[in-house]
């Protein structure tokens, strides 16, 4: 008799210790969902500038900035039809900085090199974490050009709901000299 209350007793235990040990298992195995902030964050990666054709078959110069994003909350991209109120023109934004007399200045909005402002299509991930990550290239096509200006670029982004990144530099750039640079 007291054999038998022993194999109780232990019998108890292992009823008891697995799914104690299990439940503690499971909740340092999961994490809790991923959380960033709802403004987008970017960085930048690089700069190349090359030889192409334009859509009229035009020789032109072209510069292409690669940048990777992070968005917290999902809502980056435009699509006027599905965003009413919200201003459709852009939501990439580029200030461009000459070299002048050694120092960079911002150049006026008339300058033929300024870029206007860029669209970043809809984006949208399925699912319960809505946290968009990507790497987006922007070519700009530069029509009128004089050489060698040395030059940068100044960019943020914002999202649907209003949210403005950081603003992210690119590197400095001799215009009309082919070539990648990038972050130093």
């Amino acid at each position: 008799m007291i054999f038998a209350a022993e194999q109780n007793c232990q019998l108890m235990k292992k009823r008891v210790i697995i799914p104690v040990l299990a439940t503690l298992i499971m909740a340092v195995a999961c994490e809790g969902p991923e959380r960033l902030p709802a403004e987008p964050r970017i960085e930048f990666r690089a700069f190349s500038q090359y030889d192409t054709i334009d859509l009229l078959g035009n020789p032109v110069k072209a510069g292409k900035i690669t940048f990777y994003f992070e968005d917290g909350d999902g809502d980056l991209g435009i699509d006027a039809s599905q965003t009413p109120g919200f201003d459709p023109s852009g939501n990439l934004f580029l200030k461009l900085y000459r070299e002048i007399n050694g120092e960079f200045v911002l150049a006026e909005p008339t300058d033929p090199l300024y870029p206007s402002e860029y669209r970043i299509p809809y984006l949208e991930t399925a699912g319960q974490n809505k946290i968009l990550r990507g790497t987006i290239d922007v070519t700009i096509m530069y029509i009128l050009y004089n050489t060698p200006d040395i030059l940068y670029y100044d960019f943020w982004i914002r999202d649907r709901a209003g949210n403005e990144s950081n603003t992210a530099t690119t590197c400095v750039f001799v215009f009309g000299e082919n070539g990648p640079c990038a972050p130093e």
